[in-house]
């Protein structure tokens, strides 16, 4: 089960002006399951985003980025069940198909489209299910969708995940409401996940770029499963600006600062809903490095253990074998680490320092830290001043079995 997410209720997300969504049951993989959205954005609208590093990237992102870059976007289309990844020519014939048949019904340009796809690789898209589900979706149309929209985007998530925040810019008040999916195939770089973000804030599109590279470095790109990068994964922000404030038009002004902070933890509460979300998480794990020479150094320490499938099962059984632990940090990749400066941290209790066991360490203390839900794995390089953290998850047998049956 979801290590402590709280329950999600439709009143939870507050909708944003100038955003309607709506959603179908398409019969893409299975049918009687919400498996597409329609997001409809007022004309006027801001929108940016990043995407997988994957090299082998789905047909949807590269259109979508094609879309990005040329027009003023009017409309977004997710489908679940068949990530649209692997296929070629075909792929992009079909995203591309999705996009002009959205925006017939919206009365806009096909370029003025951006289509997402999660689900299974390498396996042709029903085209013809999505295209003949989109005029229900549009006819579902509504800015209180986004707790069915949450729902609409999920694969292997065992909850719909999502977050509202609302701040003030100059007297006026500013919303913000995200959703996510994702559960497995996660690592940083973005992950196996779609996010969507949008507020009513006004702000220059160059800034919201800005914006959603920064929020993402800090969140989506701060968390692991499985470490696997998916060929699939976005993360889209829209930005209204129905709000009623003036521009946004300078990224040293403190509005522009309080924005980026709203949509950071916006992002960060999403990401960690993903890591508590793992395919068969039973632990949330937050992994903290300080003391480094610089934020790069800290990275590899913190992926080197986030990754690492024997740490991650020592969590799953409780088990305080952190000798794993040392042993990741070791082989992270730092060439002139100093291993004798390094301490250790489980929860609270210094577990090593000096190049091996504290001596004041006892088992039982480690044990005590394992057997709760949330952990965090502190690591004192004592190099310098530089210091990050991710979130990650244990695995149990659970992820195993999710996995091995994923396509049935």
């Amino acid at each position: 089960m979801p290590v402590n997410i709280p329950t999600l209720l439709p009143e939870h997300l507050l909708c944003i002006p100038g955003v309607k969504l709506g959603i179908a049951e398409a019969g893409i993989k299975k049918r009687h399951r919400k498996d597409l959205l329609v997001i409809a954005l007022d004309e006027g609208t801001h929108v940016t985003g990043v995407f997988t590093q994957n090299r082998f990237c789905a047909a949807p992102v590269i259109v979508a980025k094609e879309n990005l870059a040329n027009a003023s976007i009017r409309g977004l289309v997710v489908n679940t069940g068949n990530a649209n990844a692997g296929t070629g020519n075909t792929g992009i014939q079909h995203a591309r198909a999705t996009c002009a048949a959205l925006a017939e019904l919206f009365g806009c340009e096909p370029q003025q489209i951006l289509p997402f796809s999660t689900g299974v690789i390498m396996e042709p898209l029903p085209v013809d299910a999505v295209i003949n589900g989109l005029p229900v979706a549009v006819a579902d149309l509504n800015k209180n969708n986004w707790y069915k929209a949450a729902q609409a985007i999920m694969t292997t998530d065992i909850v719909p995940k999502g977050v509202s925040r609302q701040i003030v810019l100059q007297g006026a008040p500013v919303t913000i409401t995200g959703i996510a999916k994702g559960s497995g195939m996660i690592r940083p770089n973005m992950a196996t996940m779609l996010g969507f973000i949008a507020t009513d804030a006004s702000i220059t599109h160059s800034l919201l770029h800005k914006m959603i590279r920064y929020a993402a470095d800090c969140s989506f790109n701060r968390i692991s499963v499985d470490g696997d990068t998916s060929t699939n994964d976005a993360l889209i922000l829209m930005a209204t600006g129905q709000a009623g404030h003036r521009e946004i038009c300078e990224s040293e002004s403190p509005e522009f600062s309080q924005l980026q902070e709203a949509v950071t933890e916006v992002a960060i509460e999403l990401a960690q809903m993903i890591v508590r979300d793992g395919e068969g998480a039973t632990k949330f794990i937050t992994v903290q490095i300080e003391a480094g020479k610089n934020i790069d150094e800290c990275k590899q320490v913190a992926y080197a253990i986030a990754h690492s499938p024997l740490i991650k099962t020592a969590f799953f059984a409780s088990d305080p074998n952190l000798g794993r632990i040392l042993a990741a940090i070791g082989y992270a990749g730092l060439d002139d680490l100093d291993v004798n400066r390094i301490q250790l941290y489980l929860g609270q209790v210094l577990v090593a320092e000096n190049g091996g066991r504290a001596p004041g360490y006892r088992e039982e203390q480690g044990q005590q830290v394992m057997n709760e839900p949330e952990i965090t794995v502190r690591v004192v390089l004592n190099r310098g001043a530089a210091s990050t953290c991710l979130w990650t998850c244990d695995f149990s047998y659970d992820y195993v079995k999710i996995n091995s049956d994923y396509r049935s």
